[in-house]
């Protein structure tokens, strides 16, 4: 990844904390931070990508000390003027390899970040270095889609997440490279803006060999934070890997 803010600089960090949106409702944050207080015991938890606190934030409050890993300053900006943003330390760096001195007990990767990771190399480093974080019996957590090439008919690469009089949401897929990009097409005053943010899919068997290849033993998986079973029709999944106690 890039050493400056890359897709969150601040115009994305400007309109990040969108209170309308699904991400910042009372029912996607608090059964999130629930999971992740329980993991984490007395803490301390390591975010990566920990952008303006959305989760960090309320983890904190429940009394588990919160370190995070941050690219992109503007968003750090953004968590520091926020009420108890100044308790949460950050790193900035790429998650995937940026050193924080001490052990955590949880460390955590939600909504899809994993994917921010556009190379199949750079999603091994991070668990490599989540794993050389984690203090014995610790746990790295991940929330993350499950590649929906399923509603993909022959000949068509583009999925559509939303449609709305303002806004145009869509994923294109390149099976071959798992490479994805999500577009945002966005209309305010009579006036469109659009933006591209490329990703990189992987499927939760991958990411079990990448948590092996780290040293780490998958412990749970299930299809939400609320721990609904994970079956074959899930569209995406909270997985937990563990690092041996031993």
């Amino acid at each position: 990844m890039s050493d400056q803010d890359g897709y969150f600089a601040e115009p994305v960090a400007a309109g990040y904390d969108d209170p309308s949106s699904e991400m910042f409702q009372p029912d996607a944050i608090d059964p999130a931070v629930g999971f992740l207080a329980e993991l984490a015991g007395a803490g301390p938890a390591l975010e990566l990508g920990v952008g303006t606190g959305r989760i960090a934030l309320p983890l904190a409050a429940r009394g588990v000390p919160v370190h995070g890993i941050e690219l992109s300053r503007a968003m750090i900006a953004r968590l520091r003027a926020k009420r108890g943003g100044e308790a949460i330390g950050v790193t900035v760096g790429d998650f995937a390899t940026a050193k924080v001195d001490g052990s955590f007990s949880v460390a955590y990767l939600v909504y899809n970040t994993i994917m921010n990771l556009t190379t199949q190399e750079e999603q091994v480093a991070c668990f490599r270095n989540v794993a050389a974080h984690l203090a014995p019996g610790g746990c790295f957590v991940i929330e993350v889609m499950v590649p929906e090439l399923r509603k993909l008919p022959p000949g068509q690469n583009a999925v559509p997440f939303h449609v709305g009089s303002r806004r145009l949401g869509f994923d294109t897929y390149d099976v071959a490279t798992q490479r994805m990009s999500s577009h945002h097409v966005s209309v305010v005053d009579g006036r469109g803006t659009y933006d591209e943010i490329p990703f990189r899919y992987v499927w939760p068997a991958e990411l079990d060999l990448m948590a092996q290849l780290a040293g780490l033993r998958l412990r749970e998986r299930w299809a939400g934070w609320t721990r609904e079973p994970f079956t074959s029709d899930s569209s995406g999944h909270v997985s937990v890997w563990e690092k041996p106690a031993d």
